[in-house]
Formats: C-alpha cells, sequence, structure tokens
C-alpha cells in the first residue's frame, strides 16, 4: 500500500518566515552550540492535525473533509509574536514563537478539522490545542546545563508582535523526510467560508 506523511496546515508568508529566521538567528547566537536541532524556517507552518502515514487512496476522502470543515469557519486574522518553550523554560523541549487569535476562529477551525478528520480514522488529540510556530527542538544529547541554559535564553528573549496573518484557507501538506530536513508540498488547499 503507497502512503505518504501529511498534516493539515496554515500556510505563513514569506515576510513572517523572514521575521522568524531573524528570531531564530538570535537564538541561535545566544544559545549553547549544539544544544538546539534547528528547523529549516522555510517549512515552517502551523499545523492543525497531524495525519502521519496516510494511503494515498484516502487523500480524496481527507481533501473533502478538510474542504467540508473550511468551508464551515469564516475566515480570521492571527498575531505571530513572541517566543516560549514546552513543557516550560525550566525543561525546554521545544522551542516556538507564539500564535495568538482572540476571536476563537482558530480554536474553531481546528476542532472543525479534527471533527471531520476523525470517522476517517484519526482520532482527535489528547492534548489541549496550542497553536505555536516551531523554531527548534533541544537535542537530545544535549548536556543538562546547555538544556537549562537555553531555556533561560529563551526566557530572557524579547521579542514582540512579528506581524499578522489573514487566514483565509488552509492546506493538506506532504511532509517528505530527507537527511537535510523535511521537504513540505501542498497537495490540496480549501478555502475558509465566503
Amino acid at each position: 500500500m503507497n502512503t505518504l506523511r501529511a498534516f493539515i496546515a496554515i500556510e505563513l508568508p514569506g515576510e513572517i518566515l523572514r521575521l522568524m529566521e531573524q528570531v531564530q538567528a538570535r537564538l541561535k547566537a545566544a544559545a549553547p552550540p549544539r544544544s538546539v536541532r534547528w528547523v529549516r524556517v522555510e517549512g515552517v507552518h502551523l499545523t492543525l492535525k497531524f495525519l502521519g502515514q496516510v494511503p494515498t487512496s484516502q487523500v480524496d476522502a481527507i481533501t473533502r473533509a478538510m474542504t467540508a470543515a473550511a468551508q464551515s469557519v469564516a475566515p480570521f486574522t492571527v498575531t505571530v509574536g513572541g517566543v516560549g518553550c514546552f513543557p516550560s523554560p525550566k525543561l525546554p523541549r521545544v522551542v516556538w514563537i507564539g500564535v495568538s487569535e482572540p476571536t476563537g476562529g482558530l480554536n474553531s477551525l481546528q476542532h472543525t478539522v479534527e471533527a471531520a478528520i476523525s470517522p476517517l480514522g484519526y482520532p482527535p488529540e489528547d492534548r489541549k490545542f496550542q497553536p505555536h510556530l516551531t523554531l527548534g527542538r533541544a537535542a537530545r544529547d544535549a548536556p543538562p546545563d546547555d538544556v537549562r541554559r537555553l531555556g533561560q535564553v529563551v526566557a530572557a528573549a524579547n521579542v514582540g508582535t512579528l506581524g499578522q496573518v489573514a487566514v483565509g484557507e488552509i492546506a493538506l501538506v506532504k511532509s517528505d523526510l530527507k537527511p537535510t530536513g523535511a521537504e513540505y508540498t501542498a497537495l490540496q488547499r480549501a478555502r475558509l467560508k465566503t
């Protein structure tokens, strides 16, 4: 059976990605060397639902479900800015830039996508949706002192608002894992309610 690794996400404009790259460069310069596996910023996206390995025969059904979900939510705007760590700066595993959307449109879209995709065999996440844009992950072999220092660097970073993104569509994205990092290709897009 042919499969592909896929997820449903909001794609980001180039200007936001360039600003994120500047933030990443600042953090990289201040963090202990080799304490973080930094992501390639040009591939960063706001994931709504990670699907994992998807049979290629199911892509059409996923597209139909994603399209129906998108058409039930009106467009909205998210604000990108601030930095943090999961689960906390004292124990940083993931370094991220924040995403906020006060009207509830983003949460509504994410829940609607999960509900639409769930009958196809992709159950909802157990954990609460926490919108974020990943900049890097703590290296598994990093010394504990370096990991603590990384958390301090992130906590001390003063990153304001990078900008706003008007969200009018979502995408089904294929992820190809390569030695140089993941490469992403949008397979299908679905517009939000017009």
